[in-house]
């Protein structure tokens, strides 16, 4: 990791689930510490907890045990409402099938979400054009999402979780609804955004994708199990 202060800081975080059959045991243990302008990867098979671990750091998700902090707010003493506003301008969240307002066209995707985060609506619709033109989307400012391919719904996620100039970007596999070209644009994204100093977490099982990442920690059962830094960074 790199030096100072961790922006994202997970230690000793525990999570049990209640099922029918049987409780399961999502964490057990999970430490994680991310540095500002890091780009890291968490990878395992399915069921080993890394999705569960990245909704507790969004805040979607409370810990049974253990301390959670993201951009200096602690979301494992926070409540509800209180986790939702550290979520709305400390955290972007990216979702595998994107999640988007399906009726709504894409400068309204992202406009919405800055109002959200308290802007008014002109300085919405502004950083909605803003970040519609940085990530490839100028020509789709009136499109709707079922209009859009794979990729650029997914470009279009990323732009509505980058609407209040989050401290992290936390994506759960971002790639994994699209074809190989769709997430090559996709990580290849990411790259550039990081480059420009943006933090971002990514969850994926597949290790081919988490070598866009210039770090991967590995989980398994609820912990971690491998931390790698890439020599070079990623290329």
């Amino acid at each position: 990791m790199k030096g100072g202060v961790p922006i994202v800081h997970v230690r000793d975080v525990f999570r049990t689930f209640d099922v029918d059959t049987a409780p399961v045991r999502a964490l057990r243990g999970a430490d994680l510490d991310v540095a500002a302008g890091e780009f890291v990867a968490i990878t395992g098979p399915s069921g080993c907890g890394k999705s569960t671990l990245l909704s507790i750091v969004a805040g979607l998700e409370v810990p049974d045990d253990g301390v959670v902090e993201v951009a200096g707010h602690v979301l494992s003493e926070l409540g509800p409402d209180e986790r939702a506003i550290v979520r709305r301008h400390a955290v972007g969240v990216i979702f595998q099938f994107f999640n988007l307002l399906e009726t709504m066209t894409a400068a309204e995707n992202i406009a919405v979400a800055a109002m959200l985060g308290g802007a008014t609506r002109r300085a919405a619709a502004r950083r909605a054009r803003e970040l519609l033109d940085l990530l490839g989307l100028a020509d789709k400012v009136d499109a709707l999402p079922p209009r859009l391919s794979g990729g650029q719904r997914q470009r279009l996620a990323i732009a509505r979780a980058m609407a209040n100039s989050p401290a992290v970007l936390l994506a759960d596999e971002p790639t994994g609804a699209l074809d190989t070209d769709g997430g090559a644009d996709v990580l290849q994204l990411f790259r550039r955004l990081n480059d420009a100093g943006q933090t971002i977490v990514m969850v994926t099982h597949d290790r081919a994708i988490a070598t866009a990442a210039e770090r991967t920690v590995a989980m398994r059962d609820g912990r971690m199990v491998d931390d790698v830094v890439a020599i070079g960074g990623p290329g």
